[in-house]
């Protein structure tokens, strides 16, 4: 590979390059399309579909078969006004409710917390090491997770050598690439006199040892950890489930949003504008930003007020 041809493929990251790929091979294999498309196929193709996928996949489909006829030298055919006209039908033919991930919000954070510290005493008086470290590891996951305002695709990316703390007084996390910017980014916490993300990340590292590779790998049963950083998956699975055995209500409704998302009210309802938490979290767009954070209920703070008044 020439190292035009090495700098062009290392624009596209590999998530987006297999979905695309998948996207291509359905429109192609799947449907019965032909490439170079015509807008009136592509109008065709959205119509078949329009019941099946959600309005979000076939716009993914449409950035890949136009994606595809750039980089051919060919028009782009998903830009006429007929394939518009058709995903806008589309869209008011089926609409969907947006899906939210249910927020994890500070008084669960503390309860989970003081589940772990429980089962991370229990672990050290059984001398438990694989109990041991999943406890650890996961204590360090939700706190960093909540306080840096992390997804867990962005979790999953930490490695240690990118990592340095100064215990009791904040940590600091690069990211080479992140969603939005290929530059890198760094990332810094204060440590907290309470939940501190800070301490738990250095109890982590010192449990395990490491000077690099990902901060937070898979763990055997036996204790041993894994080359390769989890999932972004796994992430909503250890939510889920130190979120239900700690007793938190309808845990297995979380996602990979739910820190961030319980981190984006919580900021917004100590009193941060949005645009210090847009700073904060590293958002762009203040649309983005705004689907984080909930409302504030101003009905409820008028009864608690006149609850308040007649006492």
């Amino acid at each position: 590979m020439s190292d035009i041809n090495r700098y062009i493929h290392a624009a596209t990251r590999d998530n987006t390059r297999r979905s695309y790929r998948a996207a291509i091979e359905h429109f192609e294999v799947e449907w019965g399309g032909f490439l170079p498309a015509t807008a009136d196929s592509i109008a065709k193709y959205l119509a078949a579909y329009a019941d099946k996928l959600a309005v979000s996949t076939l716009r993914q489909r449409l950035a890949a078969i136009a994606q595809w006829h750039i980089d051919q030298g060919f028009p782009d055919p998903t830009k006429t006004p007929m394939v518009k006209k058709v995903l806008k039908g589309i869209q008011a033919l089926h609409p969907v409710q947006p899906k939210q991930a249910k927020p994890l919000a500070l008084h669960h954070i503390e309860t989970i917390d003081l589940y772990l510290q429980h089962k991370i005493s229990k672990a050290r008086t059984d001398q438990c090491s694989s109990l041991l470290r999943q406890a650890l590891r996961d204590r360090a996951i939700i706190l960093l997770g909540f306080w840096r305002g992390f997804r867990s695709d962005e979790l999953s990316r930490l490695r240690v050598e990118h990592v340095s703390i100064i215990r009791d007084e904040g940590i600091s996390l690069y990211l080479p690439h992140t969603k939005t910017e290929f530059a890198g980014v760094t990332y810094k916490t204060p440590a907290l006199k309470w939940l501190c993300p800070v301490n738990a990340c250095h109890e982590w590292l010192m449990e395990i040892g490491l000077t690099e590779g990902p901060l937070f790998p898979s763990i055997s049963r036996w204790g041993h950890l894994g080359n390769t950083g989890m999932h972004p998956n796994s992430f909503i699975s250890v939510l889920r489930k130190e979120s239900s055995d700690a007793g938190v209500i309808d845990g297995d409704r979380l996602s990979g949003h739910s820190l961030r998302r319980g981190f984006a009210n919580w900021a917004s309802s100590s009193g941060w504008d949005i645009k210090t938490i847009m700073e904060y979290v590293g958002w762009k767009d203040v649309r983005s930003a705004l689907r984080y954070v909930d409302a504030k209920d101003h009905f409820e703070e008028f009864n608690q007020t006149l609850l308040s008044s007649r006492i």
